[in-house]
């Protein structure tokens, strides 16, 4: 069965950190792109980064640049999201999604998405 599952949600005061992880059951993240997103109450869903197959080249939202990574661990079979500086509005679910298109530029199809794990930032 393949399966994309998320950790490392939680509660965080504004200007902390937090650090998320997507594991991947079934197949191996190498051989895709991988995109985080995250949906607030009553906003639409925001791919917040995105990383290449390669790891090669990312992108990022630029609500969260230069605030947020996504780093890839092979060994592990698993692709990050470190969040620093969190802001109240980076509360949301958020999503890690896998992409045989390999490519973070264009369209972008997603074909496993995970079940999301809750980031509050609140004091």
């Amino acid at each position: 069965q393949l399966q994309l599952v998320e950790s490392g949600g939680g509660l965080v005061q504004p200007g902390g950190s937090l650090r998320l992880s997507c594991a991947a059951s079934g197949f191996t993240l190498d051989y895709y792109a991988i995109g985080w997103f995250r949906q607030a109450p009553g906003k639409e869903r925001e791919r917040v980064a995105c990383i290449s197959n390669s790891g090669g080249s990312t992108k990022y939202a630029d609500s969260v640049k230069g605030r947020f990574t996504i780093p890839r661990d092979s060994a592990k079979n698993t692709v990050d999201l470190q969040m620093n500086s969190l802001k109240p509005e980076d509360t949301a679910v958020y999503y890690c999604a896998a992409s045989g298109h390999r490519s973070c530029l264009g369209y972008v199809p997603w074909d496993y998405w995970g079940q999301g794990t809750l980031v509050t930032v609140s004091s």
